[in-house]
């Protein structure tokens, strides 16, 4: 059965994307403000195909650029995350060239940054600095890597010079950083224990297409995503300060999120076949986050 419901999946998903990939470029290639919000449908339309759903505490900033700043624990979190606001992705340079999935990063404007040359890095937080102050939605997955989807990853403050390089220029309260914590909880709605999530964690050597084959055959998966407040960018004093806070709240909304805990807030439950009507996201005002205390 699951091979039958794995083959069903993959069938309904190519038959579903390739017809549209040419309509993404065309939206690209005339610079159509639809060429930003088009991939958040499709994603939510693969999470139906792929039985995936979606219980979501807060909201990503609609009127403003955001640096989001996640966890990542599978290639299923590229899909889990478009589906939750209108994004694009920091991704390693080798994405650019695996087959099929490059195309996808690349219609979704994904920025591609090669960590082995540091002198591309001047280049690229021009790149993302200029996309947030379009009002562009930004994902970097601060740890590096994926997890085994049990705890979090010491964050990577070298990631974070893309985004906040030393002595860049203010980017007034149009740009704020929030945080996004994201774990997967339950298939067909029975509780994943510690031993079982890496049915769904990616990590280490795994093969991407055989680890793919399995994950689709399990049937409905829960996924747990909770949105930190907005900060403005500007408030953080450099890139250890931003990661710093950043891990702090990650660590604690996954840790919270895998114990099942919603103390901090009301965690809902998304149809991704229904589109949301965006709400304007307050800034709150916390501490500041350059005298955060590193983790222990």
């Amino acid at each position: 059965m699951r091979s039958l419901r794995a083959s069903l999946v993959l069938g309904a998903f190519f038959a579903f994307t390739l017809p549209l990939m040419p309509f993404q470029l065309l939206l690209l290639a005339t610079g159509s403000r639809y060429a930003r919000t088009f991939p958040h449908w499709y994603h939510r339309q693969v999470c139906k195909i792929a039985g995936v759903r979606l219980n979501i505490d807060g909201k990503v900033a609609h009127e403003q650029g955001v640096l989001l700043i996640s966890n990542h624990v599978s290639w299923l979190d590229i899909t889990v995350l478009s589906a939750v606001a209108p994004v694009s992705f920091v991704a390693k340079q080798e994405v650019a060239s695996w087959p099929f999935v490059s195309w996808l990063a690349k219609l979704q404007r994904s920025v591609f940054v090669d960590r082995a040359r540091r002198s591309e890095v001047g280049d690229k937080a021009n790149e993302i600095l200029g996309r947030l102050a379009a009002g562009d939605h930004i994902v970097l997955f601060a740890e590096g890597t994926s997890s085994d989807g049990n705890s979090v990853i010491p964050f990577k403050t070298s990631l974070f010079a893309a985004a906040k390089p030393a002595g860049g220029a203010p980017m007034g309260a149009k740009v704020s950083a929030q945080t996004l914590a994201l774990t997967y909880n339950k298939v067909y709605g029975l509780p994943l224990c510690r031993r079982g999530r890496h049915l769904v964690a990616w990590y280490g050597d795994m093969d991407l297409g055989s680890h793919a084959w399995r994950l689709l055959g399990l049937g409905p998966i829960d996924a747990y995503i909770r949105i930190g407040p907005p900060m403005p960018l500007d408030q953080f004093p450099d890139r250890k300060a931003l990661a710093r806070y950043a891990e702090d709240k990650v660590r604690s909304d996954v840790v919270e999120l895998l114990r099942g805990g919603r103390e901090s807030g009301a965690v809902a439950r998304v149809d991704p076949g229904k589109r949301e009507a965006p709400e304007p996201v307050k800034t709150p005002a916390l501490r500041d986050p350059s005298k955060a205390t590193s983790p222990a």
